[in-house]
């Protein structure tokens, strides 16, 4: 049961950073796509923005798709542990814990997440596993 429960976690948390990604990426799903990240993210003080966007929606969207195939899982979630710490850093520390007042709340579950998979491991149902 706990191989079935690391996949069900895998999967929601993999599928979520891909999608983020492609916000960032593409402007799929609500997104502004590279340029209009870049712009925010240049208007937070993360420079140089379009850059910046690229490498973000990079590592959520491949961090995302190796996270949720259980594939080179350390990697998977150092992209994701490190784009939360981001987050937590530039956006939401500054507003305290929780969500309701834009705080890092969120974020913190998903580092809390992506560093745990990554000690314990994907378990069996994991490309990983075949390695």
């Amino acid at each position: 049961m706990v191989d079935l429960g690391l996949l069900i976690i895998r999967l929601v948390v993999g599928f979520t950073f891909m999608g983020h990604g492609a916000q960032k990426l593409f402007g799929w799903f609500g997104g502004h796509g590279v340029e209009g990240t870049g712009g925010w993210f240049e208007s937070i003080g993360i420079k140089p923005g379009v850059t910046m966007a690229l490498l973000a929606g990079l590592a959520e969207f491949v961090g995302g798709a190796l996270f949720a195939l259980g594939f080179l899982t350390p990697i998977a979630s150092a992209l994701i542990a490190i784009t939360m710490l981001v987050a937590i850093v530039k956006v939401h520390g500054a507003n305290g814990y929780w969500i309701t007042k834009n705080g890092f709340e969120y974020n913190f579950v998903l580092l809390a997440v992506a560093i745990g998979v990554a000690l314990i491991g994907p378990g069996q149902y994991a490309l990983d596993a075949l390695f």
